[in-house]
């Protein structure tokens, strides 16, 4: 409780108030003992870390400790402030009149940044610095940031700045070239555990250890976080607080049912895993949290599998650890990669999802199924081991001729074939056949630019190509008006491009057959003419006369679009995903 009587939230409370007290900056810590010892102070500072790492809280313990004058009244700059002279009392009461904390997220244009330029130019009324922390730099414009410039490279000698910054990356490089910085790291598991448990024996609060690592776990790095969490964990009821109530509170599977679940899922047993998620759900485990833990499974047993220390977690039990680790020695890291990248995806997917445990149960089942898919390497080898289905019989009835057999003889009377002028004679006329034999007719021709997705080239062939003759390697076609002059050389370049062979595409004057636009708006207009002659077409515009036919689709097309959607049948045959 405070003087006033109102509770203090333990943030607040247990807030580090010198050097010694802030946990997990070690590094930071030591540089700024260093620098105040030397009596090397810069001009500037800016913090950078994550929410809840220390950023505020070091500003206001530096600028205590440029301000400190010692309990006698006598002392300089320390990095060790008394906290009971006037300046270190007024500071840590957010009252010192010559420290200023300014929110950059709700002043964040020129006029604010000019009266910190206006003010500095005076002294500080009764500290030995003016000191300026500015949080959440990164929130101020461009403008204001240009209007500090000058000011930060060149402050007054009693004027010190402190910046804190959660996005350092959008601070412009021409203010922190002006700043010693100083990269706040996330608390490790290990000492946040330590605080916690200090800070819980202090308040008189009887939290189980399992119940703290879930904290701590669930903190990811925050002091300030896991200060909330406790704060809450505490406040459960009398008695001991254990892990149950904190996965209750955080909305929590336990996380040995969470690996119960990981591992159905990787048996690929997917009733017992949709069973098992459904009794989390029961039990009070939010479908999204219950993702996030698979996919936080699937992250540590995979860094496991490649650095086996990994598994020693201080926020994981000895059984969770055993049981990783023997995870991490059976699963291939294929599998585990694969359900990473799925995981992820699936969390993307709830926001779209109609309901969350929807969401969840399908990718559930999406797991299962690819659970035991064999590598591609498997895959290949199972189609190589395939017994030959039996040889295609040849244009004349007869099995094709293996390569290297002997040609038949010739008939009675008939000259045998001589052969051609050279070995490369007869490699390149096969292939170029090999080539074409694919483009029989011109529609494939038009399906092969569909499948490059040339768009430009697709629709000009459509409305200006009136086909004259066509052979495979060959096109001979009069153009429509308004083709481009250019397009049966680009036909040509394309088509080589494509099939590896030179096509032939030239352009006659007259003969050439309707377009493939032409084909299909005839056809359409057929269409309407026949559905317009229907009694009940002509009762409709008759009933509405300014309705007009969007589109006709006759039963064949109808058939055609049914069996696109529709799943193929799979034949009771080798199936190239069984076990052998």
């Amino acid at each position: 409780m405070t003087e006033s009587g109102a509770y203090q939230v333990l943030a607040r409370k247990y807030r580090p108030a010198t050097f010694a007290d802030l946990i997990g900056q070690d590094a930071m810590v030591r540089t700024l003992k260093n620098a105040f010892a030397a009596d090397r102070i810069a001009q500037a500072f800016i913090m950078t870390g994550i929410r809840g790492t220390g950023k505020t809280t070091t500003a206001r313990i530096i600028a205590k400790g440029l301000n400190c004058i010692g309990p006698d009244g006598d002392g300089g700059p320390t990095t060790e402030p008394c906290g009971v002279c006037e300046h270190c009392t007024a500071i840590t009461e957010d009252r010192h009149v010559d420290v200023y904390e300014i929110d950059a997220a709700s002043r964040t244009g020129v006029d604010d940044i000019r009266e910190i330029i206006d003010s500095v130019a005076y002294r500080a009324t009764s500290a030995r610095y003016k000191v300026y922390i500015i949080d959440e730099v990164h929130m101020l414009s461009r403008n204001a940031f240009n209007a500090l410039l000058k000011t930060l490279e060149e402050p007054p000698d009693h004027v010190k700045f402190i910046f804190a910054t959660t996005e350092i990356r959008k601070v412009p490089v021409t203010v922190l070239s002006r700043c010693q910085r100083f990269d706040l790291r996330r608390i490790e598991p290990e000492v946040m555990l330590a605080h916690l448990r200090d800070i819980a024996t202090r308040e008189g609060g009887a939290i189980a250890e399992d119940a703290l690592a879930l904290l701590v776990r669930a903190a990811e790095g925050s002091v300030r976080d896991a200060m909330s969490l406790l704060d809450q964990a505490i406040a459960q009821g009398t008695g001991e607080t254990g892990a149950t109530e904190v996965r209750a509170m955080l909305g929590l599977a336990d996380r040995g049912r969470i690996l119960d679940l990981f591992d159905l899922i990787m048996k690929g047993d997917a009733a017992g895993a949709l069973n098992e998620l459904s009794a989390q759900y029961a039990d009070g485990a939010d479908p999204v949290a219950i993702l996030r833990d698979l996919a936080e499974v699937t992250h540590w047993i995979s860094v496991t599998q490649i650095t086996p220390e990994a598994a020693d977690d201080p926020t994981i039990s000895p059984d969770e650890r055993d049981r990783g680790r023997a995870m991490a020695e059976g699963l291939p890291m294929r599998v585990l990669s694969r359900s990473w990248g799925m995981l992820v995806k699936a969390l993307e997917e709830v926001g779209r999802a109609p309901n969350a445990m929807m969401a969840a149960e399908m990718a559930v089942i999406r797991l299962t199924h690819v659970a035991d898919l064999p590598a591609p390497e498997e895959l290949v080898r199972k189609l190589r081991d395939m017994p030959a289905g039996p040889q295609p019989a040849g244009p004349g009835g007869g099995s094709a001729r293996r390569e290297g057999a002997s040609p038949p003889p010739p008939p009675s009377g008939a000259t045998a074939p001589q052969p051609t002028a050279g070995p490369t004679a007869l490699a390149v006329q096969p292939a170029t056949e090999t080539a074409l034999a694919r483009f029989q007719t011109f529609e494939q021709v038009v399906a092969l630019i569909e499948t490059r997705r040339d768009a430009q080239l697709l629709f000009q062939v459509r409305d200006f190509v009136r086909l004259v003759s066509y052979a495979p390697g060959r096109i001979e076609f009069e153009p429509a008006p308004g083709a481009p002059a250019d397009l049966a050389q680009r036909l040509g370049q394309r088509l080589q491009t494509w099939t590896g062979v030179r096509w032939g595409v030239s352009v006659v004057a007259e003969g050439g057959a309707q377009t493939i636009s032409e084909v299909r708006g005839a056809a359409d207009k057929a269409l309407r003419e026949e559905a317009m002659e229907d009694p009940l077409v002509r009762a409709v515009f008759d009933a509405f006369p300014q309705a007009r036919i969007g589109a006709i689709k006759t039963p064949e097309a109808l058939a055609a679009e049914a069996a696109s959607e529709a799943l193929a049948e799979v034949e009771d045959e080798w199936d190239p995903f069984e076990e052998d």
